[in-house]
C-alpha cells in the first residue's frame, strides 16, 4: 500500500470512528457550543457580553415516544412542559406558573422589568401578547388586566392559530397541506410585549399518511438555558399534536438565527463538553382530551431519563 492509499484509509477510518463516537444526537448541541467557543464574535447587547455565531440547524427524532431532552446536564423537563402548557391557553398571566412552582417567567415580568418596558400599566406578571397569545388570539386587542382578548369593542377576538391546525391535522384530506404554519411574530402588537419573542415561526408537516414533523425558527437563542427548553418544548408539542389528532410524532428539525452564549456562562458551559451523552428519554401521553386546553402535567409520563448533573446558571434579563 503506497502512502497516498494509507493516508486515505487512516482518513476513512478516523471519519467513521467520529461519525459513530459522535452519532448521538446530542452531539449537535455540543459541536454549537464548541463551534461557538472557537469561532463565535464578540458583541455587545442589550443585556451583556456574548459570544455568538448566525444560522444553523438541528434535527432530532421523536420516533417510538422519543424526547430529545438533554443529558449531558439535567434538564427541568416538568417546567418546560408546563410552560408549553401556560402556550397552548393562551395565557400571558405569569402568577399562573407561580402557583406551579415555574419562576422562569419572574424576572421578565417584574414590576421593575415591565416598567423598564414603558408598560406600568401592566398589573405585574403580565407579558402582553407574546407566544401563546399569539398562537391562540392572533391579533387580538390585548387586556393587560384579564390578559385575553378585548371583547367589548368589536367582535374580533383574533385567529386561533393552533386550533385551525389541529382541525386540519384532524383531517386526513388537509393534513398534508404545506401552509400549517404558526407565528409569534407579531409587529403591530411588539410594543406590547415584555419580551419579544424569541422562537417566532413553527410548521407542520405529515408524511406517509400520518408522520408528524415540526420544524421550529428561532431569531435568538440563549444556547447555555434557553436552547434546552427549545428543543424539549417543540418535541413536546409534537408529540402532543400527535397524540391529539391520532398521529404519530416523528421529528423536530430546528433552526435558529443568532445563537449566542453570555459571558457569565462561558466558563461554566465549557464542563458540558467533557460529559457522554445518554440516550434520550420517552414520553408516555396518558390519555386524549377532546379539548386542546385540557392536558395536565399529570397526563404525562417521561421514561428513562438519565442525565448528568445540574449545571447552575443565572438567566440573563
Amino acid at each position: 500500500m503506497d502512502f497516498v492509499q494509507e493516508s486515505e484509509t487512516l482518513l476513512s477510518a478516523t471519519i467513521f470512528e467520529n461519525s459513530t463516537k459522535h452519532s448521538h444526537e446530542e452531539y449537535q448541541y455540543l459541536s454549537l457550543i464548541e463551534n461557538i467557543l472557537k469561532n463565535g464574535h464578540w458583541e455587545k447587547g442589550r443585556n451583556g457580553n456574548t459570544q455568538s455565531i448566525f444560522g444553523g440547524s438541528m434535527r432530532f427524532s421523536l420516533n417510538d415516544g422519543t424526547v430529545p431532552i438533554l443529558t449531558t446536564k439535567k434538564t427541568a423537563w416538568k417546567t418546560c412542559l408546563k410552560e408549553l402548557l401556560w402556550f397552548i391557553r393562551g395565557d400571558t398571566n405569569t402568577k399562573h406558573l407561580q402557583e406551579q412552582n415555574v419562576h422562569i417567567w419572574d424576572d421578565n415580568s417584574s414590576r421593575q422589568f415591565l416598567d423598564s418596558q414603558g408598560l406600568a400599566h401592566y398589573p405585574e406578571g403580565m407579558i402582553g401578547p407574546s407566544y401563546g397569545y399569539q398562537w391562540r388570539f392572533f391579533g387580538a386587542n390585548y387586556n393587560c388586566f384579564s390578559g385575553q382578548p378585548i371583547t367589548t369593542d368589536k367582535p374580533y377576538h383574533g385567529i386561533d392559530q393552533l386550533q385551525q391546525i389541529i382541525e386540519q391535522l384532524k383531517n386526513p384530506e388537509t393534513r398534508t397541506s404545506r401552509r400549517l404554519v404558526m407565528s409569534t411574530w407579531n409587529p403591530k402588537q411588539m410594543h406590547e410585549v415584555a419580551l419579544p419573542p424569541c422562537h417566532i415561526l413553527c410548521q407542520f408537516n405529515v408524511h406517509d399518511g400520518n408522520k408528524l414533523s415540526c420544524s421550529m425558527y428561532q431569531r435568538s437563542v440563549d444556547v447555555a438555558l434557553g436552547l434546552p427548553f427549545n428543543i424539549a418544548g417543540y418535541s413536546f408539542l409534537t408529540h402532543i399534536l400527535a397524540k391529539h389528532c391520532g398521529l404519530v410524532a416523528h421529528e423536530f428539525v430546528y433552526f435558529f438565527g443568532n445563537a449566542h452564549i453570555y459571558e457569565e456562562h462561558i466558563d461554566i458551559i465549557k464542563e458540558q463538553l467533557t460529559r457522554e451523552p445518554y440516550e434520550f428519554p420517552t414520553i408516555d401521553i396518558k390519555c386524549n382530551h377532546d379539548d386542546i386546553n385540557d392536558y395536565t402535567i399529570e397526563d404525562f409520563e417521561l421514561h428513562n431519563y438519565k442525565h448528568h448533573d445540574a449545571m447552575k446558571m443565572k438567566m440573563i434579563v
